[in-house]
């Protein structure tokens, strides 16, 4: 591809471009996890938090002593009547104002969502808030998966998947909805920022995304689709294929890494060095970091 040339030699491994710490949903340090994607064979790694940039200088500084790349990034909440749809967003600028006040807003409704949340559960079972702040890191987007921590600790779920099944469904009396922009709104944000928006398992049970609302996220910038990702499911993976080739999209593949969180493993799906270069070369809020 052009340009993509004055990149080879720099991405000596695979790529995994969708890691979680603990300054998000994660169970391990930032640095934990670049070891444990390093011990995985991945030599190029995204960090990719809910709604923050807090953890990319302990990532940066683990992947430089591991001699692996790093790829500023981060997982953009947005909401789309009943669906949330996550926008990863690759070498964004941190300081951007517009995107900064978002994710500041985003996290501010997940801690009042996760503070009523926890006071209806405790109603019907023997959890506080105290218990779900144990399960925090300091500076950590609190949310779902730590009330879901606190309740395993608690004994009162088997783990985070019953917990999601079963107390914190989304069908059940204890939910809140979280705020989150529109998906347009939220790509346009990420450019803005300038940064490169891809959407993560975008063929996960839930379907396709109405054409419409696909055009119009394209429109605005959307650069492409996290295709290898363990969510996606066919038919709807396929077609998502033939758009990526029609248009020229990129396209990523990556695990979703979220510690004990969650069965995915560093370097299950990976992204071709084709595409991260192409990421690289869209970007331009901050720079990745190399060895």
């Amino acid at each position: 591809m052009p340009g993509s040339r004055r990149f080879e030699g720099l991405f000596e491994g695979p790529s995994d471009l969708h890691l979680h710490s603990i300054h998000s949903d994660g169970t391990e340090s930032a640095a934990h996890v670049m070891a444990a994607a390093h011990r995985h064979g991945v030599r190029t790694a995204a960090l990719t938090d809910h709604d923050t940039t807090s953890g990319w200088a302990d990532a940066a500084e683990a992947t430089a002593s591991l001699g692996m790349t790093f790829l500023p990034g981060m997982e953009l909440s947005a909401n789309h009547e009943w669906r949330s749809i996550h926008v990863l967003a690759y070498l964004i600028d941190p300081d951007d104002r517009a995107l900064r006040a978002m994710t500041d807003r985003i996290r501010s409704s997940r801690l009042d969502r996760a503070r009523t949340m926890a006071d209806r559960i405790g109603r019907d079972y023997d959890l506080n808030w105290d218990d779900i702040l144990a399960q925090t890191s300091d500076g950590a987007t609190v949310g779902r998966p730590h009330i879901a921590d606190a309740l395993v600790a608690k004994g009162l779920v088997r783990d985070r998947t019953e917990a999601f099944a079963r107390i914190l469904s989304p069908r059940g009396d204890y939910y809140i909805a979280l705020f989150a922009p529109d998906p347009v709104t939220a790509v346009e944000l990420v450019v803005g920022a300038g940064g490169v928006p891809i959407i993560a398992h975008p063929a996960g049970r839930a379907g396709l995304l109405p054409n419409g609302l696909m055009r119009r996220m394209l429109d605005a910038g959307l650069a492409g689709f996290e295709l290898g990702h363990r969510e996606n499911l066919e038919p709807a993976l396929t077609s998502l294929r033939r758009m990526t080739q029609e248009r020229g999209l990129i396209v990523t593949g990556s695990s979703d890494y979220h510690g004990m969180g969650k069965p995915n493993v560093p370097g299950e799906f990976t992204t071709s060095d084709g595409m991260v270069a192409r990421i690289i070369e869209l970007g331009s809020g901050t720079e990745p970091v190399y060895a």
